[in-house]
């Protein structure tokens, strides 16, 4: 390897060159950071090879058959991903095993990780954050937005927070809806439903209709910089009951969640992973690439089943609708389809479909975006 200007009897550093806004200017020293070698520019006389060892950070040369080698190098600049860029903002970095508990703690400089692969998505390692980080900020489209989680396909999810930089009331959602106007049915559990399938996407729920309206009108412009594979979970698994009908059902959130305190990222049923047609994972039958957050999410973030929590970020004071559903049960003189929402206190909780509560759209940003700001509500990421 060779060191900034090292000479040796073999091999001599004749130019640098530095990729500085598109053009390359010659410099004295080789660059510490933010640029890699370009293997392909550069160069080295007396049929030497140059490389980049990527692990190392460090300059190679080979085949040095001869003394008095001469190379010349070119760097680029380096552009992180947003998972890099993202995570180098943040100092500590923590995993948890326990969900029973409220997290209530300002996290700011915090962001969280699997603790092993039963905490992955469908994709890989995750990071998220938990608790009250002031650092999860982005302004995107022309409204803020706080990060969820870094998928496992590196692409950055987030839920719509206003067109300000809103913590909590009415401005923090994009209107009001039934989860489904009509409740008596196992079928309304579901962002999209079929009549006698558990897993059926032909029709869409009174809330989908909301959100892709909202997304024609006002995020159609900014869908290059959206991922298109990372899906929506509304998971329909059965853990009682069939699923189908006025059957009584509790499906699996209501077990992980309520009963086990054990939520999981991945979607279990691949009919229940929304994503968009020309996706190449998922079901395929989103119009576009917007959903909404699962309860699991929301136990990641730090709430829990019937347990108040005001001091976590997504906290609002307002009643906002997951896409997860918990059970088709009675409740007083009828069945219901009842899905998880945050509570206006901040705890996991659920009702009926057919009320009317907030709207907070997700997307996820592509993995191969560049992002600068700090995730500061008055210096945000933004995709740049």
């Amino acid at each position: 390897t060779i060191e900034e200007n090292e000479v040796t009897s073999d091999i001599t550093i004749a130019s640098i060159y530095i990729e500085e806004d598109g053009e390359y200017k010659e410099k004295n020293n080789i660059p510490s950071e933010g640029y890699t070698l370009n293997e392909e520019k550069s160069t080295c006389n007396n049929n030497a090879s140059i490389g980049w060892d990527s692990e190392e950070e460090q300059i190679y040369v080979s085949n040095l058959n001869t003394s008095n080698t001469e190379c010349t190098l070119y760097f680029d600049e380096y552009n992180p991903t947003p998972k890099e860029y993202i995570l180098s903002h943040y100092d500590t970095v923590l995993t948890r095993n326990d969900f029973s508990q409220t997290i209530t703690s300002t996290t700011t400089g915090t962001i969280y990780k699997s603790l092993d692969s039963s905490q992955y998505d469908n994709d890989g390692e995750v990071y998220y954050f938990a608790g009250n980080p002031t650092d999860n900020w982005v302004n995107f489209g022309g409204f803020y937005w706080r990060i969820i989680r870094i998928n496992g396909n590196g692409s950055i999810r987030m839920i719509y927070q206003g067109t300000e930089a809103n913590t909590t009331g009415e401005d923090t959602q994009i209107g009001t809806s039934a989860f489904n106007t009509l409740y008596s049915n196992n079928m309304y559990v579901g962002y999209m439903f079929q009549g006698g399938q558990v897993h059926g996407v032909q029709n869409d729920s009174t809330i989908k209709r909301l959100i892709d309206t909202w997304y024609q009108n006002n995020l159609l412009g900014s869908a290059d910089d959206l991922d298109e594979n990372a899906g929506f979970c509304g998971d329909r698994t059965t853990i009682t009951g069939n699923g189908l009908e006025t059957n009584y059902t509790e499906y699996a959130a209501y077990d992980r969640l309520i009963v086990n305190k054990n939520p999981s990222l991945k979607c279990q049923d691949n009919n229940d992973n929304y994503t968009i047609i020309n996706s190449i994972t998922g079901n395929k039958s989103l119009n576009y690439p917007i959903g909404m957050i699962s309860s699991d999410e929301i136990s990641y973030a730090g709430g829990v089943y019937g347990i108040s929590n005001t001091n976590y970020y997504l906290y609002t004071g307002q009643i906002a609708w997951s896409m997860t559903p918990q059970w088709y049960s009675h409740s007083g003189a009828g069945l219901y389809a009842k899905i998880f929402y945050i509570s206006n206190d901040g705890s996991l909780y659920s009702y009926r479909s057919n009320e009317s509560y907030d709207v907070r759209p997700v997307i996820n940003l592509k993995a191969d975006i560049q992002l600068s700001g700090s995730g500061t509500s008055t210096d945000p990421y933004v995709v740049v």
